[in-house]
């Protein structure tokens, strides 16, 4: 839940999560929409559908235990480099090198690393594997993340306070905030799409779908929308509504992704039958519960503030 968040939005989730799955065979039989229901809103989705196959082949494959080597952690659905090397060094007392974004800084700064990132990279877990350990491996790497999470800061390290700033080039020519270098970020792509959000005349209830189980936003629910990606566009105007309805534009939301920006129309209307296309209905009460990532829900609050009022509302 840690990559890519920050504690502060991960701790609630973190504890309803583990609350309501405390094993990893619990998480293992978990109905997949119900996972990413409770992921809905963290974000990078692509995290959560690893962590359900990730329990799934521990439990079916692994008799329920974690592989003990970095090596075989890899083998794992979602576990790369860094999160292989953490665990093994960590939870194993293996001594893997150990590299997250603290410890790029670190490192970078003490060899005065002039290659950018990510071409840097190699050189990084080289010099990291060289300096780490045999002995508490997984106290060095926490200890390397936790200086550079504290003290050699992207911004004004206090480098009077660090332990190893005798042997930091960075600091002795005089320049720390110079690494790690980076290549100039490329501009995000502005894209472009409609969400169609058909609301049930009698009680208010939303039509959803589930979007594919791959790609962005893989799995989770959403009001129909168009094929907008990071490569293209996707159709907008009522002629792009999935099926034929009284649609009236409400507004648009605008979402950022990691790749590019998103603006969507936000079309609504009522209607009263089910329409013919897959999905189901959500009603005010249960849309709370539904995995509906951060840009749907977006979507649906513009359409419910130009709503008229449900006979379940007007009681």
């Amino acid at each position: 839940m840690l990559q890519q968040t920050t504690v502060a939005a991960v701790k609630s989730y973190f504890q309803t999560f583990t609350k309501r799955w405390p094993t990893v065979a619990d998480l293992a039989g978990a109905p997949d929409e119900a996972v990413m229901g409770a992921w809905a809103g963290l974000g990078y989705y692509a995290r959560a559908r690893n962590l359900l196959a990730c329990a799934r082949v521990v439990t079916l494959q692994h008799n329920g235990r974690f592989p003990e080597t970095a090596e075989e952690l890899r083998a794992l659905p979602g576990i790369g480099d860094y999160t292989s090397a953490a665990i093994a060094a960590i939870a194993f007392d293996e001594p893997a090198a150990v590299v997250d974004g603290n410890i790029e800084r670190v490192t970078t700064r003490l060899h005065a690393i002039e290659t950018p990132l990510p071409a840097a990279r190699k050189a990084i877990r080289a010099f990291v594997d060289a300096m780490t350990p045999s002995l508490r491996p997984g106290d060095f790497a926490q200890a390397m993340m936790d200086l550079g999470a504290t003290i050699c800061t992207p911004r004004r390290p206090a480098c009077v306070l660090c332990p190893v700033s005798a042997g930091c080039r960075a600091r002795m020519e005089g320049r720390p905030e110079e690494f790690p270098r980076k290549l100039a970020k490329k501009a995000k792509p502005a894209r472009i799409g409609a969400a169609f959000v058909a609301r049930r005349a009698s009680d208010g209830a939303v039509w959803l779908r589930r979007r594919p189980s791959t790609g962005i936003l893989g799995g989770m629910s959403e009001p129909p929308s168009t094929d907008w990606s990071s490569r293209m566009d996707g159709g907008t105007g009522r002629d792009a509504a999935p099926f034929a309805a009284g649609w009236r534009l409400a507004g648009s939301v605008a979402h950022g992704f990691t790749h590019f920006d998103l603006v969507l129309e936000v079309w609504t209307a009522e209607i009263d039958a089910d329409p013919a296309t897959e999905g189901w209905w959500a009603t005010p009460a249960s849309l709370v519960d539904e995995a509906l990532p951060t840009l749907m829900r977006k979507a649906v609050a513009v359409a419910e503030s130009t709503a008229p009022a449900t006979k379940e509302r007007s009681r």
